[in-house]
């Protein structure tokens, strides 16, 4: 034992005499004061140096390790490039050069790699350089008080001092670091595919630039995209009219940079009409959203373009068999940058199998001819200009265009009818995001936009002229201010004002007839939230009040307390528990003229609530969810209950004997969405349910309870993608029960009671649709064409088993009074192609 210790307390002493060696060793070359290192020479060489203070008084220098004084000398200005001329043989000199030669080697800081084209400034002079293939750089005659910038993409940019970098061997070695963007705590990353994620707060974000593929999809589709998940579907198959867990498209708020859009579709909603390649984050909200949003008492869609200035230029071009598009971001210097984006249809010169099944599915129960001219058109742009690092100002615009020209033959008197149709939105924004100290940030944000929809219908012999116009204008001012009370508490409040105008126009011809009518609402919105994240992330809570006062100078004034919460608990690693709540409501909405009137696009019109023959929307809902996440499986469990009051038969696209009364009522959903997803590098398979019973209540209406038109009690998805090298595969299947429908009466189908003639209708939503099966497949191939060239080709097919599937039916009479059944029929086997180069 006493060896044992002995021979231990010998290996301490010679531990000990190591570091200590060491340490003097380290302390030996370290960088001392140089006029210390000069007294030290003069008593050695018994010398005298001469020099101003101020020259060298910050100057640092490593004592060489040599014994020859003319050695010593030349090692001491190859360190500083402190200038030393001899007087005599005993007194010199020193001066400090106003200029200096330097050099550096630049690696990463995590496995030690060159960064080729990594760039180096000296700020303030004409000085820059690219680093070699070896790291390396150098520059000669710099200002010795220069500031050197070394930048590079994905690192953080390094700052350094041009006299710490003074040429000698080895030249100083530079370590930059990689950049991470410090994001919000996410339950789930890659949820369902790449680009899709998950957040606390129960949202759901799209990150385009990342997106992988869906089936049926060769492009990222933003509002194609979120009908994949659970509780969203177009009960239509349009992307104009998304339902949000049983509420209808125009109760859904859409915004673009922070604009709210009153248009979101292409080809009558079945192209969606926002670029994806420049939009850099898509949320979408159900439920518990921010009580910075109003509007949209079903669901918000909020698509955000690319925010920072990248360090170099990005473009892409695209085509497929509907259209092309391009797009481009462009930095003009450090602090300024443009992007833009434009996409045109090809519709109008060429035919393709893609747009023969598109005219096929919007105009098949009308006699529109082929030989119509229709286009669509968008175009996008931004200014991003960086005032400095703590002030940033954007610019944004986007314009939407979809243009008609078409003629139509009545098949009994064979009179042709030549109409015309021009849906357009305009939208220009500005915000001013402010981060004035680590506690304190702001953004301001202003818009106007402005829809127009012209429709325009002359009979055969022009006895006969319809015109209809809606047009909405909006101005908007919001200001947030985001202040930390504390590290895991932060404290949002704000300012919101919206003034919305909309104008309804019909005139007919024969017989005469003139409508117009214009009304305004104006709302002043206060809101307040305080989020809290715990310090070890399992608790996130999120509670907060929106005060609302509205003003329609004819109707009414309105004060509405919104109250908002989110909360989410992760009791274990792998299990976390949700809670979801908001009040909202909304002073616009969309009335749906009759069905038979010109094509079905136009006649959806946008109008301002008058708390009376339309009231002000109202919604409240609440859900409870439970889900599991653990590496490569999801688990997600969600029951929610939602109810919507002030909504009228107007705005629900009625086809039966209510779709003339302007009734008022509500809606109530119950409702349950299930998913499963299993999830590799290579492969995401899954599965969703949702069960909702939604049914309407008109006090006014016998019966009084009945299903809503949008009532699916049931919908499931089985699907999956894979990726193999540079292939991306997606299959999925779609089933869903049919909607609700009203059959005329069996015994007495027709009421003569009124002129003209009416249907007599059995009991409101009372019949079923058959059920809804699409299968989609879809497979993209990337690939290199050049270092920078990159480029990728995917064909889709949407219902590749060509099944036959009735979206809607419903009756109408002809001119000989007889009732004829109308299908809404889905789309068929709808193939397509594209091709995009990305540089």
């Amino acid at each position: 034992m006493a060896i044992k210790i002995r021979k231990l307390f010998h290996f301490l002493i010679a531990l000990m005499s190591f570091f200590c060696f060491y340490g003097i060793h380290a302390q030996n070359r370290a960088k001392i004061p140089l006029t210390t290192y000069l007294q030290e020479v003069e008593h050695k060489f018994d010398i005298k140096f001469s020099y101003a203070d101020d020259d060298i008084r910050d100057v640092l220098v490593e004592a060489p390790d040599a014994t020859e004084l003319n050695t010593i000398l030349q090692l001491i200005e190859s360190q500083t490039q402190v200038l030393i001329e001899k007087l005599n043989d005993r007194y010199y000199t020193l001066t400090r050069s106003t200029t200096i030669d330097i050099c550096g080697t630049v690696y990463d800081n995590f496995k030690m790699n060159t960064l080729i084209g990594a760039t180096v400034t000296v700020l303030g002079t004409d000085f820059s350089s690219v680093i070699d293939e070896n790291g390396n750089f150098s520059f000669k005659g710099v200002p010795r008080d220069a500031k050197l910038q070394i930048k590079y993409l994905g690192y953080k940019t390094l700052f350094v001092n041009a006299d710490e970098l003074v040429a000698k061997e080895p030249c100083k070695t530079l370590l930059l670091a990689q950049y991470y963007q410090q994001l919000e705590e996410v339950v789930v990353y890659e949820f369902l595919t790449k680009g899709l994620i998950k957040q606390l707060d129960g949202s759901v974000q799209m990150n385009s630039k990342e997106f992988g593929i869906l089936p049926g999809l060769i492009e990222p589709d933003v509002l194609q995209t979120v009908q994949a998940l659970p509780g969203i579907e177009s009960i239509d198959e349009t992307v104009s009219n998304i339902n949000v867990r049983g509420g209808s498209n125009d109760q859904n708020l859409i915004l673009w940079d922070g604009i709210k859009m009153y248009q979101s579709g292409h080809f009558f909603g079945l192209i969606s009409a926002f670029n994806p390649y420049l939009t850099d984050k898509v949320t979408l909200i159900k439920n518990g959203s921010s009580s910075q949003y109003g509007d949209g008492v079903s669901g918000i869609i909020d698509m955000r373009t690319r925010d920072s200035i990248a360090d170099t230029y990005f473009a892409g071009a695209g085509l497929n068999l509907i259209g092309g598009d391009v797009y481009a971001h462009l930095p003009l210097n450090e602090k300024l940058a443009v992007q833009f984006s434009a996409r045109r249809s090809l519709t109008d010169f060429l035919d393709t199998p893609t747009y023969d099944k598109f005219f096929t599915r919007v105009f098949e129960d009308s006699q529109v001819s082929r030989d119509g001219n229709f286009y669509f058109y968008d175009f996008t742009g931004k200014l991003l200009y960086d005032i400095n690092h703590k002030h940033k100002l954007r610019l944004s615009f986007i314009n939407i265009n979809n243009l008609l020209d078409y003629s139509e033959r009545d098949i009994d008197t064979n009179d042709e009818i030549q109409s015309a149709l021009s849906q357009t939105n305009l939208s220009l924004g500005a915000s001013v995001k402010s981060k004035w100290n680590k506690k304190l940030s702001t953004s301001l944000n202003a818009y106007q936009t402005r829809y127009k929809l012209e429709a325009q219908n002359i009979s055969g012999n022009a006895e006969q002229v319809l015109f209809q116009n809606n047009e909405v204008q909006e101005t908007a001012l919001k200001l947030n201010t985001n202040y930390s009370l504390f590290e895991n508490l932060d404290w949002l409040n704000g300012y919101q004002f919206i003034e919305t105008s909309i104008s309804n126009k019909t005139a007919v011809t024969q017989p005469p007839y003139t409508s117009n009518q214009r009304d305004i609402v104006k709302s002043h919105v206060l809101f307040s939230e305080l989020t809290y994240t715990s310090t070890d992330n399992r608790l996130y809570g999120r509670a907060g009040m929106r005060l609302n006062y509205l003003d329609n100078p004819k109707s009414f004034t309105k004060y509405l307390l919104e109250p908002r919460l989110s909360m989410n608990y992760a009791f274990t690693n792998r299990w976390k528990l949700q809670l979801l709540g908001e009040f909202k409501s909304q002073a616009v909405n969309q009335i749906i003229d009759l069905e038979q009137n010109f094509l079905g696009i136009e006649k959806r019109r946008w109008i301002v609530s008058d708390d009376d023959r339309l009231p002000i929307t109202k919604s409240k809902q609440g859900s409870i969810g439970i889900n599991y996440d653990h590496k490569t499986l999801y688990i997600g469990l969600e029951a929610f209950y939602k109810e919507v009051n002030g909504i009228s038969t107007l705005t629900q696209g009625f086809q039966n004997q209510n779709q003339f009364n302007g009734e008022t009522g509500k809606y109530n959903v119950k409702g349950l969405e299930f998913l499963i997803n299993r999830k590799t590098d290579d492969y995401s398979i899954w599965a969703s349910y949702t069960y909702n019973l939604n049914n309407y209540h008109f006090s006014e209406v016998l019966p009084p309870d009945f299903p809503n038109n949008l009532d699916i009690r049931h919908t499931a998805t089985f699907a999956g993608t894979y990726n193999i090298n540079n292939f991306k595969l997606g299959l999925g299947l779609n089933y869903r029960t049919g909607k609700p429908y009203t059959e005329p009466n069996i015994e007495e189908p027709l009421n003569t009671s009124f002129f003209p003639n009416r249907i007599n209708y059995q009991e409101p939503n009372g019949s079923r649709l058959p059920e809804y099966l699409r299968a989609d497949a879809s497979a993209i191939y990337d690939f290199d064409i050049g270092r920078k060239l990159k480029a990728s080709a995917g064909i889709s097919v949407l219902n590749f088993t060509g099944r036959n599937n009735i979206l809607n039916t419903y009756y109408r009479l002809n001119e000989t009074d007889e009732i004829e059944k109308v299908d809404n029929v889905s789309l068929g086997l709808t193939p397509n192609a594209s091709f995009r180069l990305r540089f």
